[in-house]
């Protein structure tokens, strides 16, 4: 017969392979919801990037279209004299004149 020591031994080993196989199915999980996880962002990655490429294909694509050609005699419109006028910010100011009709700044020499 086996002896009371060699069958708690083995009752010994058969506790700690339970233990390790509990570990190792926990870890398992672990890696399983990892791995989903690594797939969903990747799944993710590979539609940004297609967005990306269709994106930078649809850029290339409006940048390699020609401009149109400019006719530079009928670009630029001359507007009448008469309708020509400078910004207020480079217009000559107007002279005041003061209470006498001379302007101010310079006297004006009305006998002459």
């Amino acid at each position: 017969m086996a002896s009371l020591s060699s069958i708690n031994a083995l009752q010994a080993s058969v506790a700690q392979a339970e233990r390790q196989v509990q570990k190792d199915q926990v870890r398992v999980s672990q890696d399983a919801d990892r791995l989903e996880a690594s797939r969903a962002q990747l799944s993710k990655d590979k539609q940004t990037l297609a967005d990306n490429q269709r994106e930078s294909n649809q850029a290339t694509q409006a940048a390699e279209k020609p401009a149109p050609s400019i006719n530079l005699n009928t670009a630029i419109e001359k507007p009448p004299r008469a309708a020509q006028q400078l910004p207020a910010d480079l217009a000559p100011a107007k002279p005041s004149v003061n209470s006498l009709g001379q302007t101010i700044g310079q006297f004006i020499n009305v006998t002459a």
